[in-house]
């Protein structure tokens, strides 16, 4: 059946439907550069939302598989792909990428030019766009007024009975996971740590942050605009002046910022893939990360008590900070990507050896 991908200046490219019958999806449309991981980016809430595309041409050869979800649920608006597999080969293989895509509710379109797609998105930056059937029934004055407004009330919607302590700490090390998106591998990072794991949801306050005792506090990834998150910032600006270990990841890491005082800023066309070169400043070592968000930390913005600690070699943005004024620091980027690399994982063995005793 025919697709069409249109853009909100009106650029439309035509493919084929291979994922969810659904008539219409908005979004706005990102791309991400990984060459895997194809599983880990549909279940990853950061991108919430957004319709994705994905650079590499073929996705979906080695199927899909439960145990490498990052979240319980799909929250991408709609996926991009130039040839999907349909015939994987794997031995942990569960099915095909398009039988994911329906049974999650995802449309999809492929056979398009995914490379000219990329190339228009990088020079005029990330626009609203439509996966439709029928392109005369997108409006596109209509289109350039979506947002992605609300995001983090979008992911918040796992049962309270899920908060139960993860996991049985022999060490009595007990980590607070700020859930404002997270990807299940964070969890995973922190039990093969020692560590008991207390999920808590995003509307949570620093009082009953607190109240659960915490050791240290994990702030992790979500999705949106974090400006708009006016009080929770106020209340990890309370936590941060409560002298317990703070770490942030992505989102996390733009919202304790914030809390700090510094601004953030909305990046042409992100940080989306696997492949991103990073610098650490204090010891000149690079590592390539996994990342993806839309938003920066502005380095000029930094406040008293913030240090500069990692940067993007491409353009220079900020990817992580370390706090003087408390026991905290953060990452731009994702240390616990399940598809790789995982060279800075050990930001969560830093986390462990900043908690007391």
């Amino acid at each position: 059946m025919k697709a069409y991908l249109i853009l909100e200046n009106g650029r439309i490219f035509e493919g084929e439907s291979f994922g969810a019958d659904i008539t219409q999806t908005v979004g706005e449309v990102v791309f991400t550069t990984s060459m895997t991981g194809y599983l880990e980016t549909l279940t990853d809430p950061s991108y919430a939302g957004q319709i994705v595309v994905q650079t590499f041409p073929l996705i979906g050869n080695y199927g899909v598989n439960r145990e490498d979800e990052e979240s319980g649920r799909s929250y991408v608006r709609g996926y991009v792909v130039k040839t999907p597999s349909e015939e994987p080969s794997n031995f942990r293989s569960e099915g095909s990428i398009s039988e994911f895509l329906k049974s999650r509710g995802i449309p999809a379109i492929c056979g398009i030019d995914t490379r000219e797609l990329t190339r228009i998105l990088r020079e005029r930056g990330v626009m609203n766009g439509a996966i439709t059937l029928d392109p005369d029934s997108v409006n596109l004055e209509e289109l350039k007024k979506y947002e992605v407004a609300g995001a983090l009330g979008q992911v918040r919607d796992y049962p309270r009975e899920e908060l139960k302590p993860l996991g049985d700490s022999v060490s009595g090390k007990r980590v607070v996971l700020w859930d404002f998106g997270l990807k299940l591998a964070q969890v995973d990072n922190l039990l093969k740590r020692g560590a008991t794991v207390v999920r808590m949801p995003s509307d949570a306050v620093c009082e009953q942050i607190l109240d659960e005792k915490p050791d240290a506090v994990l702030l992790s990834n979500g999705p949106g605009d974090p400006r708009e998150n006016t009080a929770l910032i106020a209340e990890i600006s309370k936590l941060s002046n409560s002298g317990i270990p703070v770490m942030g990841i992505c989102l996390g890491h733009q919202l304790l910022a914030l809390a700090r005082g510094a601004e953030v800023e909305k990046l042409k066309y992100g940080h989306r893939g696997a492949n991103h070169p990073v610098r650490d400043l204090e010891t000149g070592r690079t590592f390539i990360t996994s990342q993806n968000h839309g938003y920066e930390v502005s380095i000029d913005s930094l406040p008293h008590g913030a240090k500069l600690r990692y940067v993007n070699i491409n353009d220079g943005t900020c990817e992580g900070i370390d706090y003087t004024d408390f026991p905290g620091f953060s990452a731009q980027f994702h240390p616990e990507a399940r598809g790789g690399p995982l060279d800075t994982g050990f930001l969560f063995d830093r986390l462990i050896e900043m908690i007391k005793g």
